[in-house]
């Protein structure tokens, strides 16, 4: 089992109730609207997706669940489509709760997980995506220490309108540099 520790939270492997928990949680912030997510409901489809996970774990995505220091479930994290060939990947992050968001444990746990990608498995690159509207996400990448490298204009149609999406990264040499600084 792999746990990764924070100040105000931790990472931890997913267990098949973590999934169920996280797909009755989610709530959608329409004042802060975010890419489209399949997500269902259901047991069963919360099931599917652990099964999913545990499928792909360690080869393809490394996906562990955001926790509060006191065990509370809050979210998750994943370093996805890894090309070990290449040391990259992205990185996705969802909080189910919105009270749970704009406090910071998405940003810190971005950190832990950039500290584990670059420093533990050895990835060189890390990128991330994000709509235009989704102000928070830009801020949290930023303050992460991701650099905006292209927009991808009106790519996704979401909520009746077209988006551009916003491409970033941060690579291993700028962000053991900025942890330096801290």
């Amino acid at each position: 089992m792999l746990k990764l520790s924070g100040n105000r939270v931790y990472l931890s492997t997913l267990e098949r109730e973590h999934c169920q928990k996280l797909w009755n949680d989610f709530e959608y912030d329409f004042e802060a609207m975010t890419e489209p997510l399949n997500i269902g409901h259901s047991v069963v489809k919360a099931d599917k997706w652990f099964d999913e996970i545990q499928n792909d774990q360690g080869s393809k995505h490394i996906r562990l669940g955001v926790f509060l220091t006191d065990g509370i479930l809050i979210g998750d994290i994943a370093l996805q489509d890894i090309d070990w060939t290449n040391r990259s990947c992205t990185v996705g992050l969802g909080i189910s709760k919105i009270e749970n968001r704009s406090k910071g444990y998405g940003a810190e746990a971005v950190k832990i997980i950039l500290e584990y990608g670059f420093n533990n498995i050895g990835l060189e690159r890390i990128a991330a995506d994000t709509l235009e509207q989704n102000k928070g996400a830009q801020r949290s990448l930023e303050k992460a220490g991701f650099v905006l490298e292209g927009i991808e204009r009106k790519a996704v149609y979401f909520a009746g309108r077209k988006w551009d999406r916003l491409n970033y990264a941060i690579l291993r040499e700028e962000f053991n540099s900025s942890s330096k600084e801290v």
